[in-house]
């Protein structure tokens, strides 16, 4: 299959409407007539086959990215539902509801939420800029950790470090738990803290089970009209969370081998070592596309087998 054009423009879907797209996905509400009488207030999210690193969309798309990261997705909320044995955890899903057949594989309906400001990330591992704030301050997002450990190294507990989202076409910003006190106030902001420790854990239990690590992840919530704080967007995707080989993590000589992700790593990389970061980014070569393809295939795989 021949990637898609990272410029192409949203489908027009019968019975919605267009009414936004992000890097990765559109958003659709219902246009009147039959997907308003059977989806109710639903809206449509339809995540595409395109690709972002540097805050640039990328030409060409990655094939099958977005089915991919809808199954992940889907597979996650029904994990989370109590299929894993744990309590089940309220998500954004629309139960019954049917995304019309041109998007049927890549397409969530959901419902409408009082999306909270906070993008709620987990770090189980040090790395990324952790690392790099570590390594100057011994401190993860300011929060203080021990003296000695690598790039890669297990935290002595997971660390929710929350970040602002900022608004269109601006960078989210780091803050304290503290600060997300002054955004949603105590009750919520620690509900919200509280859900992503959870979630975190019983998926990074999931993911050893099958030969994996998850090394960090982020959340959204929304509130729905009962007043539920309820999990939205992606879920533990390769997009939203960095997953390691466990196997590699445990015997690699080196970081490049210990920590390769299950996602678009490969495209940052040769991008990184063959762009300057000004004007527009050059297209990314076939095998580039491919490589990054596989990865997307086989962390499904490896999460969803038997």
């Amino acid at each position: 299959m021949t990637a898609s054009p990272a410029s192409a423009s949203p489908l027009e879907l019968p019975g919605w409407r267009h009414v936004y797209s992000g890097k990765v996905r559109d958003l659709y509400e219902p246009a009147g007539g039959d997907a308003s009488s059977e989806q109710g207030d639903g809206m449509l999210v339809v995540a595409s086959d395109r690709v972002s690193a540097f805050d640039h969309v990328l030409e060409p798309g990655i094939p099958d990215k977005g089915a991919l990261l809808t199954r992940l997705s889907l597979w996650w909320f029904d994990q989370l539902a109590g299929g894993d044995g744990g309590r089940g955890i309220p998500n954004h899903l629309v139960p019954g509801a049917t995304p019309p057949a041109a998007v049927a594989d890549r397409a969530m309906v959901v419902r409408r939420l009082d999306m909270q400001p906070i993008e709620c990330v987990v770090r189980g591992y040090l790395t990324g800029s952790g690392w790099a704030e570590y390594r100057e301050h011994r401190t993860v997002c300011g929060i203080r950790l021990p003296e000695g450990l690598q790039d890669g190294d297990r935290l002595p507990e997971p660390i929710y470090t929350p970040a602002y989202k900022a608004p269109l076409g601006a960078h989210d910003e780091n803050i304290t738990f503290e600060q997300s006190i002054e955004l949603v106030g105590l009750e919520r902001a620690s509900l919200l803290r509280d859900l992503s420790l959870e979630i975190y854990s019983r998926a990074a239990r999931t993911a050893e089970g099958h030969g994996l690590i998850l090394a960090d992840t982020k959340f959204e919530f929304g509130l729905d009209d009962a007043g539920v704080m309820t999990l939205a967007d992606e879920v533990l995707t390769s997009d939203s969370s960095r997953y390691w080989d466990a196997a590699a993590w445990a015997t690699g000589d080196t970081p490049a081998e210990r920590m390769a992700s299950f996602d678009k790593q490969i495209v940052r990389d040769w991008l990184a070592a063959h762009w300057d970061k000004q004007g527009t980014p050059p297209s990314l070569p076939a095998d580039i596309v491919e490589r990054t393809a596989a990865r997307y295939h086989e962390l499904l795989d490896l999460l969803t087998a038997d």
